[in-house]
């Protein structure tokens, strides 16, 4: 990515954002106005991001075609990822002779507050965890930090006997506080830093922004109903 960014020889890393990458100027892209002055830079820009879910989606497919697969969508921030991932699936599976009939459900997990750990994982919403038994599972989540959410959700439904389970991430965060758990399918490894957009969001904000990019720390906008204000809120 303009020269900061590789292609790694394991593709499980997805495609490497380094640490020296200073993203792009937010001048070069159109976002919502009422994001101003809370954003750093864009760290993705929008097309890259859906170009690089194609080739994810072509991968998944060569790898587990011709069977059903259950999809198990992380919310909230993994719901664009998901439908984006889903719909090229679709494609391929139209236009191709190989095939994937597949069933999406949603589930929650429970584990931090604005950007902060607050301690064990909760399973929210979704089908009884039972009926993955012998399914074809693909988990779609946006970001892999540390990872020990993600083992700990594998961990909860390894204990029902699917048939397989493959893990998709849109972002895995390098981070010293790793324990080294990586997705069968990776969009981008990224520094440890704080992003939001692409459904990605800081206290429900930024969702809609279609860009990944870098974000202040410091709270959200205040909304005024005759008009948009930004407020710092300390």
């Amino acid at each position: 990515m303009a020269g900061s960014s590789e292609e790694a020889p394991d593709s499980r890393r997805g495609v490497v954002v380094m640490d020296d990458w200073s993203g792009y100027d937010l001048n070069l892209f159109t976002y919502p106005q009422h994001y101003y002055g809370d954003l750093e830079y864009v760290l993705i820009p929008h097309g890259i991001i859906v170009d690089r879910i194609e080739r994810l989606a072509k991968d998944i497919m060569n790898d587990i075609g011709y069977c059903d697969i259950m999809v198990l969508c992380v919310l909230k921030g993994g719901y664009k990822f998901c439908a984006d991932l889903v719909e090229h699936l679709k494609n391929i599976s139209r236009n191709s002779d190989r095939f994937v009939s597949m069933k999406v459900d949603f589930i929650r997990l429970k584990s931090y507050k604005n950007d902060q750990s607050v301690g064990e994982m909760q399973i929210i919403g979704g089908d009884d965890l039972s009926t993955l038994a012998g399914k074809n599972v693909l988990i779609v989540e946006d970001v892999v930090g540390t990872g020990r959410t993600m083992k700990a959700l594998l961990s909860s439904i390894e204990k029902y006997k699917p048939n397989m389970i493959k893990v998709a991430s849109l972002l895995v965060k390098r981070t010293p506080r790793s324990d080294g758990f990586r997705p069968d399918y990776t969009g981008f490894e990224i520094p440890n830093l704080f992003v939001v957009g692409y459904a990605l969001d800081y206290n429900e904000y930024f969702r809609d922004l279609n860009e990944m990019a870098s974000a202040h720390r410091r709270g959200p906008p205040v909304w005024n109903p005759s008009c948009v204000i930004l407020t710092n809120i300390e």
